[in-house]
């Protein structure tokens, strides 16, 4: 019996010895809670207003700042008062900031902006969403296309539906002035269908 308690003081004593002191770690640099296939439905009087979904999204707390990442990707669909799908924004990345002043959203890399209801798209590397003052914009070059032409430049201003987007700096940008009037437009990603009998 004395023999065991020798040996197990032994174990113990010689693995206390080859113990050392941990590294550091900084909880800021480190996500306190990832999320998988994030999907989250935003609405106002029990209608969907906007809805998210991302691969991942990550968490992160510190003293002064709150933020989430989506490192992995991301797409906002932004819907209209009257429930239809108008706004269409993906990304390959972004970022949301909780502990501000006012609650920003940024998306970077490959931004792709599409107003389904005006069949305009936009296209450029970083775009930021003021959500107290409902207006997205960015500072880089922009391409935008429309079935009345085509316009790029640098810097960009819209309201949050992308219904009213403004070029800042446009360039060598074309339009075009003649439509055909009897072209029919068809809604496919709201287009119900024939109801079955």
């Amino acid at each position: 019996m004395m023999a065991t308690a020798a040996a197990v003081a032994f174990i113990v004593y010689s693995c206390k010895a080859r113990l050392g002191q941990a590294e550091a770690i900084d909880l800021h640099s480190h996500p306190v809670q990832t999320v998988d296939s994030m999907f989250f439905v935003q609405s106002e009087n029990g209608r969907v207003k906007m809805r998210v979904e991302a691969p991942r999204m990550e968490v992160y707390e510190g003293d002064t700042t709150a933020f989430d990442l989506f490192p992995e990707g991301i797409s906002v669909y932004g819907y209209a008062e009257d429930g239809v799908l108008e706004t269409l924004i993906k990304a390959d990345a972004a970022r949301h900031d909780r502990r501000t002043e006012t609650e920003k959203w940024s998306a970077f890399g490959n931004v792709r902006i599409r107003n389904i209801v005006k069949q305009e798209t936009m296209e450029t590397d970083t775009i930021y969403w003021d959500q107290s003052k409902k207006e997205i914009y960015t500072d880089s070059y922009v391409k935008m296309y429309s079935p009345s032409g085509y316009m790029q430049g640098y810097g960009m201003q819209s309201d949050e539906m992308a219904r009213n987007s403004i070029i800042l700096r446009p360039f060598d940008s074309y339009g075009v002035v003649v439509q055909d009037t009897t072209k029919v437009q068809i809604d496919s990603v709201n287009f119900i269908g024939p109801l079955g009998r």
